[in-house]
Parts: structure tokens; C-alpha cells; sequence
């Protein structure tokens, strides 16, 4: 089945986020406040939105945030092969740094990325967090 990755717009971003990440919560939980100072990208199998990231650029960094793939699409590729094309993607934006708030445990999948993991975590709803970030 063909693969593709394109921007897509928030609201396909948000369907994704909510079904994986938080499925308990209201769906406005998973809206970010700057969710369109975003961009926005998907990773498709077919027609099928598997995968998406946000990207936030701020004075030569690009935060990466609520990165997400469906369960039954997980370990299969999809992810890593999205999280390259958006670090190279963002390197034609001279960005000098992409960081994110990674959750503890996925720091050994982030680290396939050359990212590494900062002095600085943090716990939020429950889960435990640290800054992986990577100079370009």
C-alpha cells in the first residue's frame, strides 16, 4: 500500500490525537492553544491518516508536539518514517534546534534520532516527561 506524507489541516491533527492520546478525556483536551501557529503533518496508508506531528517554529527552534499513530499501526515504521521526513523538512527553515517533550518512555526512540535527552523533566497529568532536543 502507498505511503504519503503532506500537511494536513488541524481538525484531521485533532481526530488522530484524540483517539490515541486521550481517548478519556473531552475532545477539546487535545486542542493546543497555538494549534494555528502550526504545522500540521500526516503520514497516510492509502487514504488512511495514520500518523501526524505538529510543528512550532520560534526563533530558530521547532518544537515537535503530540506525536501520535494509531495502536494497530504502531512499530511498524509509520512514526519514524514521519519523524524523519519532519527533521529534514524543517532544516529548510534554518532551524538551528528541534527539541520535544518526549514521554520517558519513549526516550530510546527518540535517541534513534540523534536526540538526546536534556537535565529537564517534568510530570504532567500523570505521565513523566523530559526535553530531548538535537542541534541541526
Amino acid at each position: 500500500m502507498e505511503i504519503a506524507i503532506r500537511q494536513v489541516n488541524k481538525e484531521d491533527v485533532w481526530e488522530l490525537r484524540h483517539k490515541v492520546m486521550w481517548p478519556d478525556q473531552p475532545f477539546d483536551y487535545i486542542k493546543l492553544k497555538d494549534d494555528d501557529l502550526g504545522e500540521h503533518y500526516g503520514l497516510f496508508k492509502g487514504f488512511t491518516l495514520i500518523s501526524v506531528i505538529s510543528i512550532f517554529i520560534t526563533n530558530g527552534e521547532c518544537q515537535f508536539r503530540k506525536f501520535v499513530t494509531l495502536q494497530q499501526e504502531q512499530g511498524k515504521g509509520y512514526g519514524s518514517t514521519l519523524l524523519d521526513y519532519v527533521i529534514n523538512e524543517v532544516q529548510n527553515y534554518n532551524v538551528r534546534k528541534i527539541w520535544c517533550n518526549a514521554r520517558k518512555n519513549k526516550v530510546n526512540f527518540y535517541k534513534k534520532f540523534g536526540l538526546e535527552e536534556t537535565n529537564t523533566s517534568f510530570i504532567k497529568d500523570g505521565k513523566e516527561y523530559v526535553i530531548m532536543e538535537k542541534y541541526l
